[in-house]
Order: C-alpha cells, then structure tokens, then sequence
C-alpha cells in the first residue's frame, strides 16, 4: 500500500469516528513504507486534517456541488488531493496519485474538480482582513474558538497560537531519572540519526524530530524515556512531589503525569493512579510495567468521589477532561469534533473532580488543578468557583515565565514555550 494509500484509508477511519493519532501509527507499524514514506502520509493525514477548512473553501471554488453533499470517500479524496496542492506537490502527482487510491466510480468527478484547482495555484484567493470568519477560513478552525482565544488573549497571541498549532510538533520525552540519564539518551537517539534538542521549559525533557512510531524506540521500549509534552512534564514539576509522598492522580490515563509522579516519590512513595473507564485503567497498567513502577496503584474509580481515606494525601492531580484546545497540533480532528455546548458539562465534570481532590488531601497539603486548553470557562472560571466554593484552598504563587498570570494561576500559550497549550493553578488545603 502506497503512502496516499495508506493516508486515505487513515482519514476515512477518522471520518468514521476514529482518533488520527491513534489509528495512523497502527497503520504505519503494519505498512511496508520505508520511513520517507511514512513520514509523508503522516504529513498527508494530520495536515489533511488540520487544514479542512481551508480545503473546503478552496475547492468550493471549483467543485459543483458542496462537499457535505458528497459521499465521504469522495470529500476525502478532494481534501486529500486539495492538501498535496496547497503543498506544492507537484499539479500531476497530486491530483493523478489521489484519483488513483479514489474509488473508481468518484474517480472522473475527483479528477475534474482537482485539476480545476489546480489551475488556481498557486496564487490562492484566501479571504482578506483579520475577521472571525477570515482568520477561521485562512488557519482553518471553526470560529468559535478563533473568537474565544481573540476575546481571552488578543489577537495577535490568539492568531500566533493558532498558527502554531497548526504546525506538526516534535515528539517530547520525559528521561526517566532513575536511568541512565538525559545526556546518554540523546547520544543514542543522535547515534540512531534522530534530531534531538534539549527542552526549555521542563528540566530533563528531549525534543526529537525524525523518529517515526515513538514505541519503537529501544529507550522507550525499556522503560528509559516517556513520550510526554513538555508543558505535561511542568505540571508535574509544578506540583513538585516529594520523596515518600502518597499522591493521588483523579484523572490519571493515559498514566503519563501518574508514572512521572511516581519517578519523583521514590521507592517509599505511592501514587493512585485513578480512571472510571476500566479500558484506559489498561493503559496506566501498562506504562507502570514499562517502566517498573510498582509504587503506582492503577484504579478504577470515579474521581468525583475518591475511594481513599479523608485528609490522607500529600498531594492531589486534576488533570481534568476539558475541550482541549491546547493540544490541537497533537489531535488534529479535534477542532472539528469539540462544541461550544460541550463546554457546560466539562465545567461541572472539572469543578466536581476539584471537590473530590480537596477532600482527599491534608492539611498543608497541595492541590493541583491543570487542563490543556485556553477557554475562560475552563481556566479562569474554574478558579473563580473554587475561590467562592472552596474557601479551605488557597492559592501559591503562579509559575513564572514562560507562563502567564492568569488569575491566581498561569496560562501557557503554545507559542510561548513551543508546547501545548496548558492552565495550571496550585492550591494548598489550610
């Protein structure tokens, strides 16, 4: 199966409900591609993806009909050629190799409409100005969330985020400090002929670009190194547990910030890992076995309502579910898939997960609310409730730069650092 192949078959999985960075890996590890290969549907799927809105609007141009009338083979053929031309793939590559991997009978009308197209480039007709409507067609989002970020952080800081969440992230990894440590993890992905930085904003973090299915890297693979974002990897830095404290995680899976807790606690400490899906409780298990960390207790429970003594932790995680507007260049179909209306429920869930935590943690001890998006609602507002309804916390200081006052806790912009988007506020219990 060849790299378009394979990206159309991806895109149709999503469009079927499916998640991109889930189901396009799968894919590469079954494929035959050699890694440019690979490395080019993964281009051809996430920026497919990111850029529908654009591509859309671009092929009304040429197509007679609109594309939510069309059948979805057909629509993804049309977006995936669409994308190739708006990367200057060359007009007889794109538009020959899509309508090749078309089903046949879409095959005459995919043809027409993209070399159609294809006479506009390069010189495309994008709308003009820096409205809601103009920017969301231009950087491809729905103008909900161009208007959000433009209301919450200005316009310049909202179009810079957007546009770098547009742009295809390095894999971060978190080095297990109980290994051999950072500088011999970069020398062997540097020997493996991967490009690799040290991070800014999290001690200890790698950057890496060029290395395809991060699991099949043999650090990965035994337990040396965790692919987890920087600004993930702050949070926990934030929190700062210490040696031989009993943490409890109320939102845990996938386990990323549960294990990097547990690297920090020592053989004497213990984090309860918690999820109410008893499938994503599988995949805390399976990275507390990666990586040797008995000290983390996967559990199926409601975070709501903590199945742990009162007042017996030192310290508590609400990494709540939220719309996730700061991860967008890692969940490319996100954009399209989150609701303003989604917001209410999300809020309440966030806001009865704090409660839980509260109850849990002792005196003295530290609560830690983070999401990783930038809506008011889920940020700001979620402060300004547990200010009113939970007078027994009290805030700490903010982080410093790179994150920004935002209330009593910090905002970090996907600009800022190069990282997702993420809200923090630390709380202690009196």
């Amino acid at each position: 199966m060849s790299s378009r192949a394979t990206a159309f078959a991806a895109l149709l999985r999503v469009e079927d409900g499916a998640y991109s960075n889930v189901v396009l890996p799968a894919m590469l590890r079954d494929s035959a591609l050699d890694p440019r290969d690979r490395a080019f549907a993964t281009d051809l799927v996430y920026g497919t993806l990111r850029q529908q809105r654009a591509l859309d609007y671009l092929l009304g141009l040429s197509a007679d009909r609109p594309l939510h009338e069309l059948d979805t083979p057909t629509r993804v053929a049309l977006r995936l050629g669409a994308y190739q031309l708006t990367r200057n793939v060359p007009a007889h590559a794109a538009v020959g190799e899509t309508v090749a991997v078309t089903p046949r009978r879409a095959r005459g009308y995919v043809n027409a409409v993209l070399r159609a197209l294809a006479g506009i480039a390069p010189n495309w007709p994008w709308p003009g100005g820096e409205g809601v409507g103009a920017l969301g067609v231009r950087l491809s989002y729905p103008d909900w969330i161009v208007e959000a970020l433009v209301d919450q952080y200005g316009l310049v800081d909202a179009r810079t985020s957007l546009e770098v969440a547009n742009e295809p992230p390095p894999v971060a990894l978190r080095v297990n400090p109980e290994g051999a440590g950072v500088q011999a993890v970069a020398d062997e992905l540097r020997d493996a002929g991967v490009e690799v930085a040290r991070g800014t904003l999290a001690a200890g973090a790698l950057l890496a670009r060029g290395i395809g299915d991060p699991a099949r890297l043999p650090a990965v693979a035994d337990g040396r190194a965790t692919p987890q974002d920087e600004a993930s990897q702050a949070v926990v830095e934030i929190l700062d547990p210490q040696p031989g404290d009993a943490v409890v995680d109320a939102a845990a899976a996938p386990g990323g910030k549960s294990t990097a807790i547990a690297e920090r606690v020592g053989a004497h400490g213990l984090v309860v890992a918690c999820d109410v899906h008893p499938g994503r409780i599988r995949l805390i298990a399976s990275a507390r076995e990666r990586l040797g960390l008995d000290r983390v207790l996967p559990m199926v429970a409601d975070g709501r309502a903590l199945p742990v003594r009162p007042a017996c932790a030192d310290r508590a995680l609400v990494d709540a579910p939220c719309s996730g507007l700061g991860v967008l260049r890692r969940r490319a179909e996100l954009r399209w898939r989150i609701r303003p209306d989604d917001l209410p429920r999300l809020v309440e869930l966030q806001r009865d997960l704090l409660r839980g935590a509260v109850a849990v943690v002792r005196p003295g001890g530290v609560v830690v609310y983070s999401v990783c998006t930038l809506t008011a609602e889920e940020t700001t507002g979620v402060d300004a409730w547990a200010e009113r309804e939970l007078p027994q916390l009290v805030a700490d200081p903010p982080p410093g730069a790179p994150w920004r006052p935002r209330a009593r806790g910090a905002v970090l912009l996907p600009h800022d650092a190069g990282t997702d988007g993420m809200y923090i506020l630390r709380l202690r219990r009196t």
